[in-house]
């Protein structure tokens, strides 16, 4: 039998052989080669197999068929290349296999969220007396503070959300930016609150509150209130005027949510911190880990100024959970949804020991001039338009007709060259490009600009 020292190392040699081919590897796999996988690994045997040939079968059939996501040409949903620290950390993680429930199933697990989770809050610019989680993504982390904003709303309106529910409780208001993410109506959804309780605000023409309709808006009403505020619109980038709307939130008695799944890592560079300026007067804040800070999947954070109400909204006990010393530590769960958890912090520190501060300073100013040389090189050329203004790390490329540019974004994607996805803003079809890989250098810009050209012929 293969010892399992000799089958991770296998497993590891496997993982390290793609991320040095990935570079000139088909960004996307074609239909054949996940026909191939479908044939290879879709029938079930009766009898156990070796997990030497298990992981050999595995390895041989799935590879084909990746996404180069920890390549440097792809540019598709903000998803960040893992760095070599933290993929190795996150090998290490599953290998301990740490129940990061509490200090009892893991404190080695609690101390590391903890240094990381003060470490991150320095970086973005956040009150060091926030309380945080790290959770999934950027889908649990708005989740987590609209949990948390919807306890403290309705408690200062003498409604205990957590015994009671919602029936019967004081309606309450949602005001978010008009072109939100998806992600925060579908937690509105889960919180029992409903996609129908939000009232949008008018944007700008790249996407940014109208801090004008804003105050409009909360006028017209009054109650338990929550605000929701974006830093970097998930297709122009652009940010929210954090300083004036807060103020105009707070001065309705309104919590102020900041959904930063990508942007709020712009407080961290010195070159683009202005763009969250007033981040730290809201109550609470989303980002993610996997996105900007390349942390393998899946990993996010959520931060909250009042950690009573964060506690309060998601902690919970059990007869064979209390009773036992934690050594004054946090328990993580307390701060997010799940209670069977994969310990995150291990990986995340190991992308901020990697890094340090000026490690990822470097990353994002160096994404966001990548994005900028897209867009000078995509405008020159005859009938491509730049949507918007690139102020981070988006850049929106239109190819005239909404058929022609579908067109063209398809073909681009299955030259393998590099991925770029589609969307819709304003009215109009646009291939969207996020710049978020560490790998990603300007000769990847300027060979995936050939191959826009190439696929415009």
């Amino acid at each position: 039998m293969t010892s399992l020292r000799d089958l991770l190392t296998n497993a590891a040699t496997r993982a390290a052989d793609h991320r040095e081919q990935v570079n000139e590897r088909p960004v996307f796999p074609s239909d054949a080669d996940l026909d191939a996988l479908r044939s290879s690994l879709g029938s079930m045997d009766d009898r156990s197999t070796p997990a030497a040939v298990v992981i050999s079968e595995l390895a041989d059939a799935v590879e084909p068929a990746l996404v180069s996501t920890t390549g440097p040409r792809y540019f598709g949903f903000v998803v960040g290349g893992a760095l070599d620290a933290p993929t190795a950390a996150d090998i290490l993680t599953s290998g301990w296999d740490q129940p990061a429930f509490n200090a009892v199933t893991s404190p080695a697990a609690a101390v590391v969220e903890d240094i990381a989770g003060s470490w991150l809050k320095e970086l973005l610019g956040l009150p060091s007396s926030a309380s945080f989680g790290f959770v999934t993504g950027g889908q649990d982390a708005n989740t987590v503070g609209l949990a948390a904003a919807r306890h403290q709303v309705l408690a200062q309106a003498g409604w205990d959300v957590e015994q009671h529910g919602l029936l019967g409780g004081p309606p309450v208001r949602v005001v978010a930016n008009g072109e939100r993410h998806a992600t925060i109506d579908r937690a509105l959804r889960l919180l029992g609150l409903g996609a129908g309780a939000l009232e949008p605000v008018a944007t700008d023409s790249q996407g940014a509150i109208d801090v004008a309709d804003l105050a409009h808006v909360l006028g017209r009403a009054s109650g338990p209130t929550i605000v929701c505020l974006q830093a970097g619109n998930v297709n122009s980038g652009a940010f929210d005027d954090f300083v004036a709307a807060s103020a105009v939130a707070h001065d309705h008695g309104a919590w102020v949510h900041i959904d930063g799944a990508f942007g709020l890592w712009a407080a961290a560079n010195p070159a683009t911190r202005h763009l969250t300026a007033g981040i730290e007067t809201a109550d609470s804040w989303a980002t993610d880990g996997h996105k900007w800070l390349n942390v393998p999947y899946d990993c996010g954070y959520a931060f909250c100024a009042h950690p009573d109400a964060h506690v309060a909204a998601m902690s919970y006990t059990a007869a064979y959970l209390t009773g036992q010393d934690q050594g004054g530590l946090r328990a993580p769960a307390d701060y997010v949804l799940e209670s069977s958890r994969r310990a995150r912090g291990f990986a995340t520190w190991a992308a901020l020991r990697q890094l340090g501060r000026t490690g990822v300073a470097e990353l994002i100013e160096r994404c966001c001039a990548l994005a900028r040389r897209f867009a000078e090189q995509l405008s020159a050329i005859e009938h491509v338009t730049i949507a918007n203004d690139v102020v981070l790390n988006q850049v929106l490329v239109g190819f005239g007709d909404d058929e022609r540019t579908d067109w063209i974004i398809e073909r681009i994607q299955r030259s393998g060259e590099c991925w770029m996805g589609a969307t819709t803003w304003r009215g109009q079809r646009l291939m969207r490009i996020s710049v978020s890989s560490w790998r990603t250098t300007e000769a990847d810009v300027d060979r995936s600009v050939a191959a826009v050209m190439a696929a415009m012929e």
